[in-house]
């Protein structure tokens, strides 16, 4: 049992290695902003764009292929027919794959670290 809690991962390591597959995937500004201080749906979210709904699935499918590998699976998964915004649930990491245009219009980064943003430097990324 001691050896499987250590094996587990935090959610912050849950949420780099899927930020770093969506990296491998060659995702355009792949983001982790930490909301736990905002909200008790997660503790992280991971928002990044692909060009087409094509690498959009991908980058989708190399989150999940990532956290496989360390034992992980999304409880759910949602948006993956349309591609527009494909939605990883984690639980206390949600990442969120968009189409440039949904990310612009739904622009998650401002609304979840408006804070950051004011201060100039971005989200609160790890």
């Amino acid at each position: 049992m001691a050896a499987e809690r250590t094996r587990r991962l935090t959610p912050l390591q849950l949420a780099r290695l899927l930020r770093s597959a969506a990296a491998e995937k060659k995702a355009w500004d792949p983001v982790v902003i930490d909301v736990r201080e905002q909200t008790s749906v997660a503790d992280y979210f991971v928002i990044c764009e692909g060009e087409t709904d094509r690498q959009v699935r991908a980058i989708a499918d190399g989150m999940v292929e990532a956290a496989k590998a360390k034992d992980r699976r999304p409880l759910a998964v949602d948006g993956y027919g349309d591609a527009g915004w494909i939605l990883l649930d984690f639980d206390s990491v949600l990442a969120h794959v968009f189409l440039p245009g949904e990310r612009s219009y739904y622009d998650l980064e401002s609304l979840w670290a408006p804070a950051a943003k004011r201060r100039g430097r971005g989200c609160l990324c790890f």
